[in-house]
């Protein structure tokens, strides 16, 4: 569990590039997660200049739910705070020594995309699209009134396929972009779906984006690889892309 919640935090702090463009809506929007090993709601809050996501995530084999919170300024565009609610901590991630990691840690480099149109979501115009991968496929239903690719990708921790650089550049390169607000993922580990449930806009406080009162800081572990851990981190990667084919 520990290597998997390292892995998350690595992959969710992967974008700097374009995380904090603008976005005309401010408010709240939940989310439900469906997956083969659990169930998670996602509530993400929408400031001028902040974002902020809560998970809480319910395992099939871990009695008790798993709650995080992340939360990102554009004052601190190099900076993620992450709060762990059970230990009542929080810690400081740099995204620019995240980024650098987390490009050797993408599933695939061989993304293609179909444009399958334009859809209407609670009320919101979004592209429709699909795209392949070796080892998955994916489908997406975004749209700019939202937010960007980037921002969802900052905030997002619980699918660390979502952060992967390459599907992130296959969508820039054939000019899509916007939050998403429906995602259908398959892979071999089974069937992913995240649905959007409700909407909200409405002005939020700047005090729903700091961190709890009495909560401890702790320091993150994520650091510069040196040349041989990249080395290793690469060689690993190769060898999780074969197993899953």
């Amino acid at each position: 569990m520990k290597k998997v919640l390292l892995l998350m935090m690595i992959l969710l702090a992967s974008l700097t590039e374009s995380a904090f463009s603008a976005s005309k809506f401010t408010g709240l929007m939940d989310m439900m997660l469906t997956m083969p090993n659990g169930t998670g709601k996602i509530s993400y809050y929408f400031g001028t200049g902040e974002q902020r996501m809560d998970m809480i995530m319910q395992l099939k084999k871990v009695p008790d739910p798993l709650k995080t919170t992340v939360i990102t300024k554009a004052s601190r565009p190099d900076e993620a705070v992450i709060v762990n609610h059970k230990a009542k901590s929080y810690s400081f991630v740099n995204l620019r020594t995240a980024a650098e990691n987390a490009t050797l840690l993408d599933f695939d480099s061989n993304y293609t995309l179909q444009k399958l149109g334009k859809t209407v979501v609670k009320g919101y115009q979004c592209d429709h699209i699909a795209l392949t991968s070796s080892t998955e496929k994916l489908e997406l239903w975004v749209t700019r009134d939202l937010g960007d690719f980037s921002t969802f990708r900052l905030l997002q921790t619980q699918n660390p396929r979502l952060s992967n650089t390459s599907l992130s550049r296959t969508l820039k390169d054939e000019a899509v972009d916007g939050f998403p607000v429906k995602i259908v993922q398959k892979n071999l580990n089974g069937l992913y779906i995240m649905d959007l449930i409700q909407i909200t806009p409405k002005s939020v406080p700047l005090s729903e984006f700091s961190i709890p009162s009495g909560y401890t800081k702790v320091t993150s572990n994520i650091k510069p690889l040196s040349s041989s851990e990249k080395a290793h981190l690469r060689e690993l990667m190769e060898k999780m892309k074969k197993f899953e084919k």
